[in-house]
């Protein structure tokens, strides 16, 4: 047999009562729920921010990050909502890699799996107890989705993953907002019907259960860039994409329509410095038109302490070890702008 089973994991409800919420938390992670939600609905005209490191990495330095993130927000909050980065799983384009803090809690030890579980349930619990931020996270594992259903307020579907059923249906059952990304290749009608698939209700089966879901009227689109058959980037964040997108939004007929802009991956040719110049172009293109204005309800930012990345190994606190970040004090600069800007 080519699969060896390590050890059966704990259900979702033994690690949730082993490590669980307060009712303060529980509260407050509602509050910021209703908030987002409103902000997909049209009903706050907030802009929405979804910043920081590309990986989860290192616990102390993502919480010193947040921290700071905390008292950025204070100075913002009339116009800006900002939900971190927590990602803890890492999809890999050839599967090699460091796969994120839920399969290596130490980068340079061997993969662990339950530790793991455990370490990002307490990275999530920890920002939301300290810094009052419940975070978002990529559902890389759908089956995962149950450890950390109670903390995340967003939900990001990778381009690798938009097209796979599972990931679609779960999403139609997730109570948060849950963004699309367009695959690697671009083809914006596989995202589209990611969200219509999303949008709608489903039989299917879920953790070894039948389930039935009532659909997510806030899933919605991001737009990441994407990669031609050399292996080139391309953007897709220009003032006629994001109209295009618009159109095709209409033709739909889908609820709530909204587009979270993405503006590292291919977007910037993963030049991390882009990220700045990317955001005040979508910024104009809003102000240029009311469609756009409309449709575009945030933006999806790389940005931890250090710039840049780093190998495994190299021990910089606070530098990205996948791929490259917008540093802390230019991150700042750029969140100050933009809600100059706004």
């Amino acid at each position: 047999m080519s699969m060896n089973i390590i050890r059966e994991l704990p259900h979702p409800d033994q690690i949730k009562n082993a490590h669980p919420l307060s009712e303060n938390l529980i509260k407050l992670k509602a509050e910021r729920d209703e908030e987002v939600k409103k902000i997909f609905s049209g009903q706050s005209d907030k802009f929405l921010l979804i910043i920081g490191p590309c990986s989860a990495d290192n616990e102390d330095s993502v919480i010193d990050y947040i921290t700071r993130l905390r008292e950025l927000q204070e100075k913002v909050k009339d116009k800006i909502f900002m939900i971190p980065r927590i990602y803890t799983g890492k999809p890999r384009t050839t599967g090699d890699g460091y796969k994120g803090m839920l399969h290596q809690p130490n980068p340079t030890a061997m993969p662990d799996l339950k530790s793991g579980i455990i370490a990002v349930r307490n990275l999530h619990m920890r920002a939301l107890a300290e810094t009052g931020f419940s975070g978002a996270d990529e559902m890389l594992y759908p089956e995962n989705f149950s450890y950390l259903d109670d903390l995340l307020s967003y939900i990001a579907i990778g381009a690798r993953s938009v097209e796979n059923q599972q990931h679609r249906l779960v999403s139609s059952g997730v109570s948060v907002p849950v963004g699309m990304k367009n695959p690697t290749g671009g083809d914006i009608s596989v995202m589209m019907n990611s969200i219509t698939a999303a949008q709608h209700p489903h039989a299917f089966i879920y953790r070894g259960c039948e389930v039935r879901s009532d659909g997510n009227p806030y899933a919605h689109a991001i737009l990441r860039g994407y990669v031609n058959d050399r292996g080139q980037s391309f953007p897709n964040y220009h003032y006629e994409d994001i109209y295009r997108l618009a159109q095709t939004y209409a033709e739909k007929g889908l609820q709530n329509p909204a587009l979270i802009v993405d503006t590292n991956h291919s977007n910037s040719g993963k030049q991390f410095n882009e990220q700045i110049r990317i955001s005040k172009e979508i910024l104009h293109s809003m102000r240029h038109s009311n469609d756009i204005k409309k449709l575009v309800k945030g933006l999806m930012i790389e940005s931890y302490i250090e710039d840049g990345s780093q190998k495994i190994g190299e021990n910089i606190y606070g530098k990205s070890i996948t791929d490259p970040c917008l540093g802390w004090e230019k991150s700042e600069r750029l969140v100050l702008d933009i809600a100059e800007l706004l």
